[in-house]
């Protein structure tokens, strides 16, 4: 999710905002004046070496330079030294670099303790394209009295009727204004929509009591005057209604679009939506926050982040992000359970942090805050949006497609899944973090996918054209379409985890024999470089890429469990749903299971910084207890053959000729997920010290990877 403005602002501006944004120079550097032409020489097109979609345009302006791009607005520049430039607000230095002869041949900009390198493509430079918009600060009434504050933001150029495209948020709207349009959103604002940015009850400035993820109303309609009976639908509900009546040279449709929380609420706008909001787009929602999103998965407690982000949220109406001033592994295998970091922490009292201890299990508190159940007719054209590594809400936009599709007959439900993490699709680049794609998927997929959505449903125009589902195959690096999700030309293949670490589509001929490890509480395996910072630490956190992280210094752990296949000698691509089945034992009365299946890059220099890599392509956790019921958890049998089949969720991923095939299995995953005791407990998050001990975990020969391969 989008936790705080700052963390927006990192993960949506980044790309294009890292090129306008550096580290901050002295209050006393002294301007040097410079003249004209030597201030002409610096203008021109300057392009990322790292990141060539980006490319910087240098202007002359009286007597400073200014500089812009595609994404981001024009920024003052003043001199330092006939070479170099520095901007104070936002902090950004400039050093360009001059051959024997006097040409201008690029710019070194310094970013935080990081360089980027940009060279010199032209000598013309190109302005943007933004376009100014006028700026409205509104608040809005609610059925029940509560206004709801907002920042409304129309074309200033035309007086032509248009839609509006609403963003509804419990991160805070005040730093909306035609600049950040133009950045975050600059296909749709270059298209031309009434912006309307949104907190939610209780959030920021706006009225009423916060509460995460209010459920529906247990009498929700949308049209009741009930003033008991208000969510999230209902506020949107009367959120456009208000506009619609209020706000002239409206054309009376509505589109809603957001990532994260925001993507949680644009789902909840299509719950008995207003007529008048005719497209909606979750991206990366917060779907069902204990089955597969950002608190739990499949019953495994994801103590990191339920611990930052309650934080972060219900310390106050604003953000409060906090930092650890020592590695998170440290911190919480020093405080032992959930309950007890709660408590050293001195902010126990935080309602998500009770729901936490009092409702481990999947509940009425949980099953009431899903978004899925409520998913059982199409209202509204909906296009759901997420990322193959998407560290917070990948299971969210998979799960929401699969509830509405069924009921699809007018073909409006949509889904995209590309190569992104958490929001990477509103980003400008090639990469994450060392893997390259070869091209600005985000990009791609804003304008050629959610713009034309949009212009589509909203404006009548031509343009959209998917089927039903569009993703980004990873290993072959191209996009794909699909008439729907998973395609239904894919085979299931089982991948055997057999013995002495082999891999393979043989089954093995004796299921008696079985891999072991012992996982020791006291020891866990960290789910990241060490060390690990907080959540959202203002800077540096490995948080954002840390599922492409390479997996090979697991490998060589002890209680991590290795299989691999040799090198394959042809394409193998798998393209849908993959499943794990594990055949296993404990010695304790209770375990995680913990899977990844992983591409082994050839150990070849020609791959660079990918040579030997090993990368995740699908992974996830699984509480043993809930293997029978996630409301009734139950003892694990000791020493006794269970079966644990789980989802690892969507993949659509070739694995190339001259790479291998990797299946790791562990039992920690810390601090993200916290330690099983592996004894049964009531209550794993008032664990005592005494509950955690180290156990014998077994892989029988006949468990394997449901794999949904598509032959050539």
């Amino acid at each position: 999710m989008f936790r705080k403005a700052a963390v927006l602002v990192i993960l949506l501006f980044l790309p294009f905002l890292s090129l306008t944004t550096a580290i901050s120079q002295s209050s006393a550097a002294v301007q040097s004046h410079l003249d004209a032409a030597t201030l002409d020489r610096y203008a021109g097109q300057y392009r990322s070496v790292d990141e060539p979609d980006i490319v910087d345009s240098i202007f002359r302006d009286g007597d400073h330079l200014t500089i812009e791009w595609a994404r981001s607005p024009r920024l003052t520049l003043m001199a330092d030294s006939p070479t170099s430039f520095s901007s104070k607000e936002p902090p950004l230095h400039l050093e360009f670099t001059i051959d024997a002869a006097g040409k201008v041949t690029g710019v070194k900009r310094k970013s935080g303790s990081s360089e980027t390198i940009l060279e010199r493509i032209s000598d013309q430079p190109v302005h943007n394209h933004f376009h100014p918009y006028t700026r409205q600060v509104v608040m809005i009434p609610m059925r029940d009295g509560v206004k709801l504050h907002a920042v409304i933001l129309r074309p200033a150029e035309t007086a032509e009727a248009m839609p509006f495209l609403m963003q509804r948020t419990p991160y805070g709207v005040d730093e909306s204004d035609s600049d950040s349009i133009n950045a975050r959103y600059t296909e749709l604002a270059q298209s031309g929509y009434i912006f309307v940015m949104e907190d939610i009850r209780g959030r920021y400035g706006s009225e009423g009591q916060f509460i995460m993820m209010r459920p529906i109303a247990a009498h929700h309609d949308p049209k009741s005057k009930d003033p008991n009976q208000i969510d999230e639908s209902t506020d949107t509900y009367d959120t456009v209604d208000w506009l619609i009546k209020n706000i002239p040279g409206n054309n009376g449709r509505v589109g809603v679009v957001g990532v994260s929380y925001p993507g949680f609420l644009a789902a909840e706008a299509g719950i008995d939506p207003h007529p008048a909001v005719k497209a909606i787009s979750p991206q990366a929602p917060m779907t069902d926050v204990w089955l597969g999103d950002d608190f739990f998965h499949n019953g495994a407690f994801r103590q990191t982040y339920g611990y930052d982000y309650v934080i972060g949220m219900e310390s106050s109406k604003e953000n409060t992000f906090s930092k650890l001033n020592e590695d998170a592994y440290n911190y919480f295998l020093n405080t032992g359970s959930f309950a007890a970091a709660a408590k050293q922490s001195g902010t126990s009292s935080l309602p998500t942090w009770h729901a936490f201890l009092e409702n481990p299990a999947y509940d009425d508190f949980w099953r009431s805050r899903a978004v899925q159940p409520h998913l059982d007719r199409v209202t509204v054209p909906t296009l759901q949006v997420g990322g193959w590594w998407d560290q917070e809400d990948m299971w969210g936009p998979q799960a929401e497609y699969a509830a509405l599709e069924p009921h699809d007959t007018n073909h409006e439900v949509f889904l995209v899944l590309g190569p992104w993490n958490h929001g990477g699709w509103a980003r400008t680049t090639r990469h994450l973090d060392v893997v390259n794609f070869g091209a600005s998927t985000g990009d791609q997929f804003r304008q050629q996918l959610e713009a034309p959505f949009f212009a589509h449903y909203l404006k009548d125009q031509l343009g959209f054209d998917l089927e039903d589902t569009a993703t980004f195959q990873t290993g072959t690096n191209r996009w794909m379409r699909y008439s729907h999700w998973p395609p239904k030309n894919s085979a299931e293949r089982n991948l055997y985890l057999g013995t002495n670490g082999t891999l393979s589509f043989d089954k093995p001929s004796t299921a008696d024999s079985y891999t072991k490890y012992l996982s020791d509480p006291s020891h866990p395996v960290e789910y990241r470089k060490r060390p690990i910072e907080a959540t959202y630490a203002p800077t540096g956190s490995g948080w954002y890429t840390w599922l492409v992280q390479d997996q090979s210094p697991y490998d060589k752990r002890p209680d991590v469990a290795t299989w691999s296949t040799p090198v394959l000698d042809h394409d193998i691509t798998v393209t849908g749903d993959v499943v794990a089945d594990l055949l296993a034992s404990t010695s304790g009365t209770d375990a995680d299971w913990v899977v990844k299946l992983i591409d082994i890059y050839p150990d070849d220099p020609s791959f660079g910084k990918m040579s030997g890599y090993q990368l995740m392509i699908v992974e996830e956790i699984f509480r043993g207890r809930y293997r029978t019921s996630y409301e009734h958890p139950q003892a694990i049998p000791a020493n006794t053959t269970e079966e644990y089949r789980y989802s690892l969720h969507g993949a659509d991923h070739v694995f190339l000729k001259g790479h291998r095939i990797m299946v790791q299995v562990q039992s920690t995953w810390f601090p993200l997920y916290d330690r099983n005791p592996q004894t049964f407990v009531p209550n794993i998050m008032t664990a005592g010290p005494a509950d955690y001990k180290a156990a014998e975990m077994r892989i029988y020969a006949g468990s394997h990877i449901e794999l949904p391969v598509v032959e050539p």
